[in-house]
């Protein structure tokens, strides 16, 4: 009981800070409304001419399952970006087909992206790609269809300076290390199999989804067959502190962490599972801002963050996130949400920033994909590494026939003036 009081109380302090924030940025956000120039470089202004949303349709090469559900194709939004040059970049948004790993959904994406989000950009005069979410802050939330278009732009600005934007983002890993996510299978005898291919491609950590059913048992035969890799298991939200008790069991498999095992926006309960178990908690659907991270680590809630660039809203939200991260201490790594090659390019890029310390779900193409839609396709080196690309922008060519024929619909929104 006394621990959570305290917790409680440290609840209420963070609550008291949020509020003196908020109104501390809202002033200053407003006096910043009277300018409509966002700096985008040093040197030139750039306008965005035009925005094109295209859904497209990628069967699995093998189904996904989670606690949410199985996967068998993935419908996703690419949003690229266009200058009054003519110059191009690229986002994705990585929103599922359904509701259920977040409140957005492949619909919701499209909706916002068209009706609101796209023309908060359209026409405008920006000079700095990490200030266009800055463009949307009067949208709440829909962060995932924010980063499409946030991405895009940053794809945009390097490819006009010229460099990858790996560095453009400040990258400091040339290699970045790779794990891989396995989803629910129908047998534990498919579930050896696929680990062992995984683990002879290379790749230097294994990530498994559990749910209820799927848990205590299924780890002990894994690490009994697998006694030396890194291991690690996804909850996806599936339990509550009811489940404590199964959750302490899991300690005795040596697993690098568990990730995301109560509820999706809940940071104190899982302070109070924390002091139960050895395995550290690793945050994932919880962490939307860097507020959230800050929020997380005070309260000891976990002791690893999962960074993706589309729940957090783009790569300047990001950074942000990193950089809380490693000021404490605390890990991260880049996770996955089965991008396409677009999506995929991006995360290299993130997780080449210092703080991205331990092996991403950031795999291979051809995990995925029977054809990917970028030239080359994602490729992983024996010691499981992808090597940073050295081409401007996200690094990959977009192969435009191969997204036109997995095309279900695409709209051109441009500028009034264009």
């Amino acid at each position: 009981m006394c621990e959570a009081r305290e917790l409680y109380a440290r609840a209420f302090i963070l609550t008291m800070r949020i509020f003196i924030s908020y109104f501390a940025h809202t002033d200053k956000a407003a006096r910043g409304r009277h300018n409509k120039r966002i700096r985008m470089t040093e040197t030139e202004v750039v306008k965005i001419a035009a925005v094109e949303l295209i859904e497209i349709r990628l069967p699995l090469v093998h189904f996904f399952e989670t606690s949410f559900g199985r996967t068998t194709e993935r419908r996703m939004v690419l949003v690229r970006v266009m200058d009054s040059d003519g110059a191009q970049g690229w986002g994705e948004c990585t929103a599922g087909e359904g509701p259920f790993y977040s409140e957005e959904w492949t619909e919701t994406a499209w909706a916002s992206l068209k009706t609101f989000l796209a023309p908060m950009v359209l026409g405008r005069e920006v000079e700095r790609a990490g200030e266009v979410f800055e463009l949307m802050e009067h949208v709440r939330g829909h962060r995932m269809a924010k980063a499409a278009l946030e991405t895009a732009c940053w794809d945009l600005e390097a490819k006009r300076a010229g460099i990858p934007l790996w560095r453009h983002l400040g990258g400091v890993q040339t290699e970045i290390s790779c794990g891989v996510s396995i989803g629910i299978q129908e047998s534990a005898e498919e579930l050896f199999a696929q680990i062992e291919r995984e683990v002879e491609a290379g790749y230097q950590r294994i990530k498994l989804k559990i749910k209820p059913g799927w848990d205590a048992q299924v780890l002990e035969k894994v690490r009994a067959r697998f006694p030396n890799i890194r291991l690690m298991a996804d909850a996806n939200s599936a339990y509550s502190l009811a489940d404590a008790a199964l959750l302490r069991s899991l300690d005795e498999f040596d697993l690098m962490m568990i990730e995301q095992p109560l509820a999706h926006d809940d940071i104190l309960d899982h302070a109070l599972l924390q002091k139960q178990l050895r395995t550290p908690i690793c945050l994932d659907e919880s962490i939307r801002t860097p507020d959230d991270a800050r929020h997380a680590i005070e309260l000891k809630a976990c002791g690893v963050i999962n960074l993706k660039l589309g729940r957090v809203g783009g790569h300047a939200e990001a950074q942000r996130v990193e950089r809380v991260c490693r000021e404490s201490s605390v890990p991260v790594w880049c996770g996955g949400m089965l991008e396409s090659g677009i999506g995929r390019a991006h995360n290299i890029a993130l997780a080449t920033l210092k703080g991205f310390t331990l092996p991403g779900d950031v795999s291979a193409s051809s995990r995925y994909w029977s054809e990917d839609i970028i030239e080359p396709a994602v490729t992983v080196t024996p010691r499981g590494t992808i090597i940073a690309p050295d081409a401007p922008g996200i690094g990959f060519e977009v192969n435009r026939a191969r997204i036109d024929a997995v095309t279900a619909r695409q709209e051109l929104l441009k500028a009034a003036s264009v």
